[in-house]
Order: structure tokens, then C-alpha cells, then sequence
């Protein structure tokens, strides 16, 4: 990193299971960080030593009065709802929650003159790309409403740009797992549906079974197949683009992933050798939104930023997400 600046980075959603990685790592670089969070699925003992206004982003006073008093010159937007089926079950409350909360922060961010935003983007946009991997280049083509929510983000974070409001860095996540090595904050939402999660709650009990969704999948075993990257590496690619934007650098879409991906029996797999049994699990019908395979080219996030991801290890993240849930209480 450069050498840190003395103006506030605000982090909306910096409570929840990504943000509150990158608000670790900001905070280690020595930045003055203020995490804005209703808390609705975040946890107020993750921000460690940050500035926390609990709130809503679809507050607009409250946001302008957030970057006034903390003088805030960078946001990173994580705050959102992220679960697919959810998204196809009650539409609204994506569109509302992602997408108008958005609007109303980048009206916010106009209006006081941020500089930067580094917004927290899914794979999701691509909906079921042909061969199941995508290029930034990849039409976009969301196949439920959280993807949607989120490309529509997108358009207006590009739109404002162009009309002289801030550059941005949007960030493309593959399937996030795997917690802080070093044991302090973790995915600790409650009614988990990332696959690692529920995987290591099933394994230690905490759930009866997973349920394997789709096992007829064109894939060689049958069921779906993920890009899964640490969130560790992933929360270094946002303080990369905070230091690319720093510099200068121009607006920039972005994929996060490895590149290459694991199916579900591979994942439980990987959680049983780390918790030295098998991970119970059912196999149920395909759900809705889901592709059978998706993949990250992740090309140009490591020619752009210089990203270079140190934990692509499918045993290490089941091993780190393992560790941190038997912290947790069952």
C-alpha cells in the first residue's frame, strides 16, 4: 500500500462476513475506517478497531451526514442482501435493499465530492454463461433478481462516472469461503447458505445434513461446480484497488476467482478431510438461479491490480472455515 491517507474510508456493511475481512486489513495498513451497518446481519464485535454508525444506506441523511463528519473521500459498498433463492422468492426486497439503497449512496457520494468507490459485485450478472466461465467481456445476463440488483448497481456507479462523479473499482465475486487464519472474525451469519459454511455446521452437528441441490448437473460428478476463493485473497484485491485508484487508475470492472473451480462433492470432500469424518448430506432437485458451472477468467484483476492471490487452496479454506465455526456457538 501507499502510504495511508488521513481522510476516512467508509465501509457500508463493514459488520458482515467480506467487509469486516477488508476492515481488518485496512485498519492493519494503518487507514481511518468508519463502517456504516444495520447490523441486521453483521455483528457489531467484527469491526474491531473502526469507527461503527449502525444505520441504513438507504438513509439519506444519515449517509450525508457520515461522509460530512468523517470526512470521507473513499467508500467500499459492501452492504446488501446476497442470497439467491431469497432474491427469486421476495424480488422486491433485492431491488430495494441493493439496488435503490445504492442509488441513494451514490447520490450521497455525488453530493460530497467522494472521490472513489470500490463496490462489491457478484459473478452472479453472468447468469449461465456458455462453457460455465466468464470473462469480464461475458455478456451480462443475470438469471435471478439478486444478479440483477447488482448489475443494475453496476450501470449506475458507470453512468455517474461518465458524468464526472467518482471512478470506481467493481469487483466480480466468485464463491467466497474460508476465514481469517488467524481465528478473529469469520462467517458467522446465522442460516447460512454459502456451501463451506453449511458443509462445516453439518459436519460438527449444527445441522442434521446438507442438501446436495442438483446432482444431475452436465459436470463430471453430477453437481455443480463453483470458482471458490479465500476471503482473505479477496479482501486484498479491495485494498489493491484502493491503492490502483490512489494512483490514478480508471474505472475498472473486475473478476474475483481463480480461475478454476470444485464441484459440491469435491467441497465435502475437502471439509471431511479437514474435520476427520464424512460431512452428512441429502441429495435434493435442482434450485432455481442456479448454473451448473461458473468460473472466473481472472486475468486482468492480477494485470490490473497486480492482485496475487496466497491461499488457493481448497483444504486451506475448508480447514480455516472449520476452525472458525468451532468457535461459534452451536
Amino acid at each position: 500500500m501507499n502510504q495511508p491517507q488521513t481522510r476516512a474510508i467508509l465501509v457500508t456493511g463493514g459488520a458482515g462476513y467480506i467487509g469486516s475481512h477488508v476492515v481488518l486489513q485496512l485498519i492493519e495498513a494503518g487507514e481511518r475506517v468508519v463502517v456504516l451497518d444495520d447490523l441486521s446481519t453483521g455483528f457489531r464485535d467484527a469491526v474491531g478497531g473502526a469507527t461503527l454508525v449502525v444505520g441504513n444506506v438507504g438513509d439519506p441523511a444519515l449517509v450525508a451526514n457520515v461522509l460530512r463528519e468523517h470526512d470521507v473521500d473513499t467508500v467500499m459498498h459492501f452492504a446488501a442482501r446476497t442470497i439467491v433463492p431469497e432474491s427469486v422468492a421476495d424480488p422486491l426486497r433485492y431491488y430495494g435493499n441493493n439496488t435503490c439503497a445504492t442509488r441513494n449512496l451514490l447520490a450521497c457520494c455525488r453530493d460530497a465530492g467522494v472521490a472513489r468507490i470500490v463496490f462489491s459485485s457478484t459473478a452472479a450478472v453472468y447468469g449461465t454463461p456458455t462453457g460455465g466461465v466468464a470473462g469480464e467481456d461475458t455478456p451480462t445476463a443475470p438469471i435471478n433478481p439478486y444478479g440483477s440488483s447488482k448489475l443494475m448497481s453496476e450501470w449506475m456507479l458507470r453512468d455517474l462516472a461518465a458524468a464526472g462523479g467518482p471512478r470506481y473499482v467493481v469487483l466480480r465475486y466468485f464463491n467466497v469461503a474460508g476465514c481469517d487464519p488467524e481465528g478473529r472474525i469469520g462467517q458467522s451469519t446465522k442460516n447460512a447458505t454459502l456451501l463451506i459454511k453449511v458443509a462445516c455446521e453439518a459436519a460438527l452437528g449444527k445441522r442434521p445434513r446438507l442438501s446436495i441441490f442438483g446432482t444431475d448437473y452436465p459436470t463430471p460428478d453430477g453437481t455443480g461446480i463453483r470458482d471458490y476463493i479465500h476471503v482473505v485473497d479477496l479482501a486484498r484485491a479491495h485494498l489493491d484497488a484502493l491503492r490502483y485508484l490512489r494512483e490514478g487508475g480508471a474505472s475498472a470492472t473486475l473478476n474475483c476467482g481463480y480461475g478454476h473451480g470444485y464441484s459440491v462433492r469435491e467441497v465435502l470432500a475437502a471439509v471431511a478431510r479437514a474435520h476427520g469424518a464424512p460431512v452428512p448430506f441429502v441429495e435434493e432437485p435442482r434450485r432455481a438461479g442456479d448454473p451448473p458451472s461458473l468460473i472466473a477468467v481472472s486475468d486482468r484483476i492480477r494485470a490490473t491490480l497486480g492482485w496475487q492471490p496466497r491461499h488457493d487452496d481448497l483444504d486451506f479454506i475448508a480447514h480455516t472455515a472449520l476452525a472458525w465455526e468451532k468457535k461459534l456457538p452451536a
